[in-house]
């Protein structure tokens, strides 16, 4: 359960346990249909998660969108983009960008 009086206007998302237990970095972002009023539809991955972890509902966390964004602030750019967005962030050289998954084309935010 999360409280209600924590959670801005950005809503709260789902979180890999990995991400937020700093076990690895936020890797993939998804954007799904809203599962309450609270939630925001964001889906944030790490780069070691597996399906197996993924299916076990305990290694998941509700958070805060400006939480992520304390974790990783590149994700303050897409808060925005629609259901559907399946992108992953790159890192590269020191710089970060984002990828749609689907296409492999660059995010310009």
């Amino acid at each position: 359960m999360v409280d209600k009086t924590y959670i801005s206007c950005y809503g709260a998302c789902l979180v890999s346990g990995n991400i937020y237990e700093k076990k690895g970095r936020l890797k993939w972002c998804i954007r799904e249909e809203s599962q309450r009023e609270i939630d925001n539809g964001w889906r944030f991955l790490s780069e070691i998660d597996t399906e197996e972890y993924l299916n076990d509902v305990e290694n998941w966390r509700i958070l805060p969108y400006e939480a992520v964004i304390e974790i990783e602030p590149a994700v303050l750019v897409i808060y925005d983009m629609p259901t559907g967005t399946d992108i992953a962030l790159i890192c590269e050289g020191g710089r970060k960008y984002f990828v749609d998954t689907n296409t492999g084309m660059r995010i310009e935010r």
